[in-house]
């Protein structure tokens, strides 16, 4: 049976089943396309493509009308034409790296001698030179001269696709107001990196919770499941931004049946600012004392006057809940309001039962 097929032909097509060692592959064909499932898996044997995903693989071979694809050419199946058809149509190649030498690396593709730069090994995370020795490695041919005497391979390359084409599929996966699932990986002031499908987002410190933050470890920690929500994907600079407070119940909500006007309440400092004092009067929720309603004196420190953390008692005057501001007065001790009740009782005589006018009693002595 005569097939279209020549090793070492790219074909784009794609994947219809997988199990537990085999992919298939459509071509069209009465017969399926076979690919070793082994060449997509990760070290705990996990494969990252799924059924109807596209893929590019390149003919190998065909055994009883088997026809086997693969992603890269292997050492035994690259003989001199195939790897120039390699070099000539871009096809990846597996090549053992066997010692460092003057300017990089010796590399055998099958019994084929190639040189890799030192520049051309690895990618962003650059290893020690040792730790590539030895290793199996994927390579793209860039030079191929002398009728296969002098040949020049890339690893970077290859790595390179790799990630081009993870991010394409995470940025399809990863999109904005998607709900996803993901683990800490490091805590920062300015907030945590989180692990999402690989891909390491950022969830800023003020997308935690509602509740102010200012510790990021008194929240989370390093290997910490979370839930959150995508609120922002730069893609072209690989920058993915998360939100779990988006997830919260927004404790804003019912602040206007909980604290209506006149309603008194203790809450504790929690900022002091130049124009007065931040107030928590429940989980998240804030308000302001200005400093005009503060017994203080004009220029007063307010930061020498008051302590945060210490309690105070409050008095909610408005609530602007579109703005999501409180404005607050503090409440009268009683201590003075019993003096000021004793002051007015000593003096109810003055005015002739009128509201008390200091200034029409002085004139009436």
């Amino acid at each position: 049976m005569k097939h279209l097929f020549e090793p070492g032909q790219q074909v784009e097509t794609k994947i219809v089943a997988i199990t537990d060692d085999t992919i298939f592959l459509d071509l069209g064909l009465k017969s399926e396309g076979f690919l070793d499932k082994s060449e997509l898996a990760d070290e705990n044997g996990n494969v990252e493509v799924k059924v109807g995903d596209s893929i590019k693989v390149y003919f190998l071979s065909n055994n009883y009308d088997e026809l086997h694809f693969t992603t890269k050419l292997s050492g035994k199946d690259a003989g001199k034409d195939i790897l120039e058809n390699a070099y000539k149509n871009g096809i990846p190649v597996e090549g053992h790296v066997t010692q460092e030498i003057k300017g990089g690396f010796e590399v055998m593709i099958g019994s084929t001698r190639a040189f890799c730069p030192f520049s051309q090994m690895g990618y962003r995370q650059k290893k020690e030179s040792a730790e590539y020795v030895g290793k199996h490695l994927t390579f793209m041919i860039q030079e191929y001269k002398n009728d296969g005497r002098n040949i020049v391979v890339s690893n970077r390359v290859i790595l390179e696709q790799e990630a081009e084409e993870k991010k394409n599929r995470l940025a399809q996966e990863l999109t904005v107001g998607s709900v996803v699932k993901g683990t800490v990986i490091s805590l920062e002031n300015f907030g945590a990196f989180i692990n999402v499908n690989g891909f390491q987002a950022l969830l800023p410190i003020s997308e935690i919770s509602h509740t102010r933050v200012t510790n990021v470890g008194d929240v989370l920690e390093v290997g910490q499941e979370i839930e959150a929500k995508i609120i922002d994907a730069d893609w072209s600079r690989e920058r993915v931004s998360l939100s779990m407070k988006q997830l919260e119940k927004d404790p804003w909500d019912a602040v206007a049946e909980r604290f209506p006007a006149g309603t008194r309440v203790e809450g504790k400092i929690a900022r002091i600012a130049a124009f007065g004092l931040f107030v928590n009067i429940a989980p998240a929720i804030d308000g302001l004392v200005h400093i005009s309603k503060l017994n203080v004196e004009r220029n007063t420190n307010l930061k020498k006057a008051f302590k945060e953390g210490d309690k105070m008692e409050v008095v909610v005057d408005n609530i602007d809940t579109d703005e999501k501001r409180i404005s607050l007065s503090p409440v009268v001790s009683n201590e003075e309001q019993d003096n000021a009740n004793e002051y007015m009782t000593s003096h109810k005589d003055d005015d002739d039962g009128e509201t008390y006018n200091p200034f029409a009693a002085l004139l009436k002595k």
